[in-house]
């Protein structure tokens, strides 16, 4: 049964509290999961664990789990691991990003790698993926193994893409796009291909799902990169110009170079590779953006992302989850406004 497709809005502030509200049940149960799995007799583990899992964050790629198999009426619980399974390569990626990146701060608390250092953190990231890979196996599906080993294996891949691409100015937009497609809308588009398969309700719910997470992912990530220029520590829960101080080449840098000057083209190339890294720096830096419409563009372009995202909606029922679904689509952009 189709459904009418419902626009991304622009009334309202969207946000995720339909689909918490959605999924509240079902993510008790995930919880419980989560805090039994990351247990172990190494103290360590739980505490550093912990420290992350427990330290806030929206838990939005787990929920994706638990909304699509409620659109698809699923009446079982193998959805249930396998969205704690999410949540731990999630959490398994942050804790290596954060050693690679040096981060001081992640969801609003000091990083786990300051507190317990970079080996420690590392071998826990590595803990909680082989938590993960045991919950997907005693899924039973190796489909479903498939999809999420995969997605394990791409955002690895992307992660590596882009720090090869770090402080290279030649970044295109193009490779900019295959980067975050690889290291986070891989595990988005996982996430909801999921639960079609544990409901077996076939392949065209699997391909839409899949569009949907993948497109959504996109969107999140675009916007990502562009509040790093554009909000606060305390909204992001990381430090402001993160991302500027990396010499992490995100949209928004790619399309201001490309359109300014000679002058900002140098500036641009200085900055990328560390030497002009100053709060001056930065809001020089925002100035650039904004004069180019680099950043408007990189919010443009989440937001077709983000319809992109709905219309792979269009094959389903327009019911409950379904709206709370295109509601998230909504709020991965609203959060740059």
């Amino acid at each position: 049964m189709t459904g009418n497709v419902t626009p991304i809005r622009s009334h309202a502030t969207p946000s995720l509290d339909p689909m918490i509200a959605l999924v509240a049940e079902d993510m008790n149960a995930v919880n419980a999961t989560i805090l039994d799995r990351m247990q172990s007799k190494v103290a360590l583990i739980p505490e550093l664990a912990g420290h992350l899992i427990a330290g806030g964050g929206k838990r939005l790629r787990p929920m994706l789990t638990l909304a699509a198999a409620r659109l698809l009426d699923y009446p079982g619980t193998r959805h249930h691991k396998l969205a704690a399974a999410v949540e731990f390569i999630h959490t398994a990626t942050l804790l290596h990003d954060d050693v690679v990146d040096g981060s001081e701060m992640r969801r609003g608390k000091r990083a786990a790698n300051l507190i317990w250092g970079n080996p420690a953190t590392v071998l826990v990231g590595d803990f909680l993926f082989s938590r993960a890979f045991e919950l997907m196996v005693e899924d039973g599906s190796l489909k479903v193994l498939k999809i999420l080993s995969h997605a394990s294996a791409v955002i690895a891949e992307g992660e590596v893409d882009q720090l090869t691409a770090q402080r290279r100015i030649e970044t295109s937009e193009e490779e900019y796009l295959h980067i975050i497609g690889a290291k986070t809308a891989a595990l988005f588009a996982a996430a909801c291909q999921v639960a079609p398969v544990v409901a077996e309700a076939g392949d065209d719910a699997e391909a839409a799902l899949e569009a949907y997470g993948r497109n959504l992912g996109i969107a999140f990530q675009l916007i990502d990169d562009a509040i790093d220029y554009t909000s606060d520590e305390a909204t992001m829960g990381k430090g402001l110009g993160d991302d500027f101080r990396d010499g992490k080449m995100t949209l928004p840098v790619i399309l201001a170079h490309a359109r300014g000057s000679t002058d900002d083209r140098a500036f641009w190339k200085d900055a990328m590779q560390g030497s002009r890294t100053s709060d001056a720096d930065l809001a020089h830096a925002v100035a650039l953006m904004r004069a180019t419409g680099a950043l408007d563009d990189t919010l443009e372009a989440a937001r077709r992302y983000a319809r992109r995202a709905v219309d792979a909606l269009s094959i389903f029922p327009d019911n409950h989850a379904r709206r709370a679904m295109v509601e998230a689509a909504d709020f991965a952009v609203a959060r740059a406004y």
